[in-house]
This record gives C-alpha cells, structure tokens and sequence, in this order.
C-alpha cells in the first residue's frame, strides 16, 4: 500500500536523500583518502628498512674495499 504525502514532505524526503548521498560519498571518499595515506606510509616505511640494510651493507663491506684498494697499490 502507497502512502501520499503531501508536497512539503516529498521535497523534504528527496532533499534528506540528497544529503545522504552526500554524506555516504564524503565518507567513501575519506575511506579512499586514507587508503591512499596508508599505502604511501608503508611504501616509505618499506624504503627506508631497505635503505638503512643497503647503509649497514655499505658500512660493514667498506673496510673491505679500502684495504683491498691498498693492497693493490703497494
């Protein structure tokens, strides 16, 4: 059974509808803005573990060449 509302109650419906669907894209927006941002920090956390292994490799194989590099030259 179909209710009849009166006008002011059909355009007050449909502007509520409105602002739900606002309300709803705002949030899945959001949704989507901090699915990028946590994307994006744990891409740089990711980074910065490989950089500081590629530092430590760097660091401890350094010795090696310098006295290699000597050794070659005397």
């Amino acid at each position: 059974m179909t209710q009849t509302h009166s006008r002011s109650r059909q355009q007050a419906e449909a502007a509520f509808g409105e602002t739900q669907t606002e309300f709803f894209a705002r949030g899945q927006a959001m949704d989507a803005l901090e699915s990028i941002a946590l994307a994006r920090d744990e891409k740089t956390a990711r980074l910065r573990e490989a950089r500081k292994a590629k530092e430590l490799v760097d660091r401890l194989s350094a010795p090696t060449q310098i006295i290699g590099k000597r050794r070659t030259r005397a």
